[in-house]
């Protein structure tokens, strides 16, 4: 069972690491799981799943499960991270991890902001979404992790999804996980809930994350 949770109240976070768990256990494969975490929200994560896990630099969690896999193979290699952490500062590694086809899994926590540091602009802000540091509201389009992800290798499984949609989320992870069994790099993104930072309360939550459908579009690219 996974143990308390560190996240914010309200935070997506722990329904996405629950359910990866929920995966591992239906395929009894918890004890071949390691997961790696970036810095950010992620870190987080330390020791709240009863699987190997360890902490890496910022923006350096898909290279060290890129190397961790080819160290052992025949294990089960996750990188978690949040959308800074994949797009930003870790962007160069997780082109190249997709390019060469690494067989391993990232999982990115989209919430469009620099959620650990206070809300600030993250790649993933949206045009006219307000923040720490775009009180006015943004001016520029959002990235588009997955969308650019695909052009890179044709073999790798990529996918969008939403936290508020589990049974889809669980539907990616699975087939995520069979991707990197069958030998291919996958990465799934995942649209998650940030109350703290977007200010919102109750049904204004869903509400938001809705609204980031409109701009991030749920589906297998």
């Amino acid at each position: 069972m996974s143990k308390d949770s560190k996240f914010c109240p309200g935070c997506g976070q722990p329904a996405i690491l629950q359910t990866l768990y929920r995966i591992l256990q239906e395929q009894k494969s918890e004890e071949k799981a390691v997961l790696g975490l970036d810095i950010g929200c992620s870190l987080l994560a330390w020791d709240f799943l009863p699987i190997n896990t360890f902490q890496t630099h910022h923006g350096r969690v898909t290279a060290t499960m890129v190397g961790f896999k080819r160290a052992q193979p025949d294990l089960l290699s996750f990188a978690y991270t949040g959308d800074g952490g994949a797009y930003a500062i870790g962007l160069q590694s997780l082109l190249w991890a997709a390019k060469r086809n690494d067989p391993v899994t990232v999982i990115v926590a989209n919430n469009a902001v620099y959620a650990m540091t206070g809300g600030q602009t993250a790649p993933t802000t949206m045009r006219g979404q307000k923040t720490d540091t775009s009180p006015g509201g943004y001016e520029e389009d959002p990235m588009m992790g997955p969308e650019l992800v695909r052009n890179l290798n044709a073999k790798a499984y990529i996918a969008r999804t939403a936290m508020n949609n589990m049974k889809h989320m669980k539907e990616c992870l699975e087939k995520a996980i069979q991707a990197q069994r069958d030998g291919n790099f996958s990465m799934v993104e995942v649209l998650s809930f940030c109350p703290t930072n977007w200010r919102t309360f109750g049904p204004k939550t869903n509400e938001y994350l809705e609204r980031m459908k409109e701009h991030f579009k749920l589906g297998e690219f």
